[in-house]
């Protein structure tokens, strides 16, 4: 039982990172499977839901690793500017990594999945926003729901256009905005 759990986890995690950093259909199911070392029957075994499954479950996983630490980052923040600032310097920090190849783990994959697809990231971005809500709320910031949209969107949006540029300026760039926009409230 062990090793078909390992298997699992090593199909969803090289999923989790070819669709982070190609896309939906940039990924083919031979390639997760070349790049994980993994048997060819193992994926409808693990996954009979085919790549829609597979691409549903590792954007579940990844987003859910995310979501722990942006909630694990805001908690260690005294004021809702730094919490933004330190989240932002860490989504910059892993880009630059990854060498712009790795962005958001659901904004890869959202717009070119089917309705499982679509589902775990509606579901994904909600807890994203759930967590900057609660965190706004926790320090008193009004309008705390829509501010929380705002700063969803202007992240995936600043992310999409580091990765397109090679370039975290567009991430600080948005976050002096948001810094403003939150000191301002």
């Amino acid at each position: 039982m062990g090793r078909r759990t390992d298997t699992r986890e090593r199909t969803l995690r090289t999923a989790a990172t070819l669709f982070r950093t190609q896309g939906y259909h940039g990924t083919g199911l031979n390639q997760i499977l070349a790049e994980g070392g993994l048997p060819k029957g193992s994926l409808y075994f693990h996954f009979p839901g085919g790549k829609e499954q597979l691409a549903a479950e590792a954007v579940t996983l990844a987003a859910g690793e995310l979501c722990d630490w942006v909630r694990t980052t805001l908690a260690a923040a005294p004021d809702p500017a730094s919490g933004l600032d330190a989240v932002i310097a860490g989504l910059a920090e892993h880009l630059a990594a990854s060498d712009f190849q790795r962005g958001c783990p659901i904004g890869t994959v959202a717009p070119d999945g089917g309705d499982v697809v679509r589902a775990a990231c509606a579901t994904a971005f909600a807890s994203w926003h759930a967590v900057t809500r609660d965190f706004l709320v926790h320090h008193g910031v009004p309008h705390a729901d829509a501010l929380a949209t705002t700063v969803l969107a202007a992240l995936e949006g600043a992310q999409l256009l580091a990765r397109t540029t090679h370039d975290t300026a567009p991430l600080y760039a948005v976050g002096a905005t948001l810094r403003t926009l939150v000191k301002g409230l």
